[in-house]
């Protein structure tokens, strides 16, 4: 038969044992949230470690590491086992590994769903006839006539003067020079080279390329002469 102190250190141990299933449990949705969130709002520019620590610059891996760490304590107080105590220790640890190695994943995912390799200013849907529609459509066939470099998501706007989309680089590229050599390779005339600015010229269309300061920047092509706006956005 058990006398007192068993009995204690068999309830502290399944004390222990249910807050360590806690602890791991939360840990593990802490690293799902983190992926979740990257997937959605993350910066595709990042690194593996700016990636994470943008996680808890917005407040969710750190609400995530407090709630872990608090279980954690009370688990490795109430436990009279080393590897309990051990264990508490380690999964918010754990956890922050788990968070910086799925952050790259994470990017990719984003990467693959909501950018793409041209920019696109045709919807899926059919927009009917109209002078926008055929504008559009003209636009899209001109930058799908030359190989692009950046990766091209949301934003920018259509008219029927011409079609901008912004672009993010996720790798070290020259994008001016890739242009200067694509550009005439595909038929189009070099009229405008600037430092930040590239425009070429083909069949009454322009193409114009803008680079910005903090990385990516704006392609447009649409109506020669009606591109001479187009700028980073802010």
């Amino acid at each position: 038969m058990l006398n007192d102190n068993g009995a204690m250190r068999i309830t502290r141990s399944v004390a222990a044992a249910g807050l360590l299933v806690v602890e791991s449990g939360l840990a593990a949705l802490g690293v799902l949230f983190h992926y979740g969130l990257t997937v959605e709002y993350g910066d595709v520019t990042h690194s593996a470690l700016e990636g994470l620590r943008a996680g808890f610059t917005v407040g969710t891996g750190a609400v995530a590491l407090v709630l872990v760490g608090v279980v954690g304590l009370v688990a490795l107080v109430v436990s009279s086992r080393l590897w309990m105590r051990l264990l508490a220790a380690a999964i918010p640890v754990l956890m922050v590994i788990g968070m910086f190695a799925l952050t790259p994943a994470a990017l990719r995912e984003k990467l693959a769903v909501q950018y793409d390799a041209t920019p696109q200013c045709v919807s899926d849907e059919d927009m009917g006839p109209g002078p926008g529609t055929r504008a559009a459509r003209e636009s899209q066939r001109a930058f799908e006539s030359i190989d692009h470099v950046g990766h091209f998501g949301g934003g920018g706007g259509s008219g029927v003067g011409g079609c901008d989309r912004p672009f993010v680089l996720t790798d070290d590229v020259e994008v001016l020079p890739h242009y200067r050599s694509a550009l005439p390779d595909a038929g189009w005339r070099v009229v405008e080279d600037h430092e930040d600015r590239l425009v070429a010229e083909r069949d009454g269309m322009a193409f114009v390329v803008v680079t910005c300061d903090q990385g990516g920047g704006v392609v447009w092509a649409g109506e020669a002469g009606a591109g001479g706006g187009i700028r980073c956005e802010r």
